[in-house]
């Protein structure tokens, strides 16, 4: 074994130390908030790259494209539907984490906001993109924390989907735009 890990162990545990710090009055760990920004931040990075270096590469380089209906065609999921899957397979963990995406104009209806939180959500991150909607909500004897993420068309792939399909109900999209908005709730204790 190493000995360098006997060092590196409590050296991390000091410097980490400070982030579990209780102050009187407060609930031990992380804030909610900050765990949805991280699990957000995580999401966001992940379709951003699958969108500019998978997607848009393969179909620069003439190798595939990504549809909707990529298994029949043999061709790439769509970012949005990239996302949705991982969404499904979190959420099939158990640990009651959720992640999907929510909007006004869905292409899928069951992408439609499932409560007045997300109606809400929607509309108020259409106006401040750059700050989430984020609230408390209770299912029956159990409390989430839910946060609403603005989700922007990154590429022109985004909105040239979006305009295009024929169950589209917006069809103005511009790159930058908030089509929608990835939320991400789980549960308090």
């Amino acid at each position: 074994m190493c000995r360098r890990g006997y060092v590196l162990v409590p050296l991390l545990g000091f410097l980490l130390g400070g982030a579990f710090v209780v102050l009187p009055g407060e609930e031990p760990g992380i804030p909610p908030q900050i765990v949805a920004d991280y699990i957000h931040a995580l999401v966001q990075a992940d379709r951003a790259l699958y969108t500019t270096h998978v997607v848009e590469r393969m179909q620069e380089l003439g190798v595939t494209v990504a549809t909707e209906h990529w298994k029949a065609q043999r061709a790439l999921p769509l970012p949005a539907q990239m996302l949705l899957m991982s969404g499904w397979v979190v959420e099939g963990e158990g640990m009651g984490l959720r992640i999907r995406l929510a909007s006004l104009w869905p292409i899928n209806k069951d992408n439609g906001p499932i409560d007045d939180f997300e109606r809400s959500g929607l509309e108020q991150v259409a106006k401040t993109p750059n700050r989430p909607y984020t609230g408390i909500i209770t299912q029956g004897e159990k409390r989430y924390f839910k946060a609403l993420y603005a989700d922007r068309a990154i590429t022109a792939a985004c909105i040239d989907c979006h305009n295009g399909h024929e169950l589209s109900r917006k069809r103005n999209h511009k790159v930058n735009d908030v089509m929608g908005g990835i939320v991400v709730s789980f549960p308090l204790r």
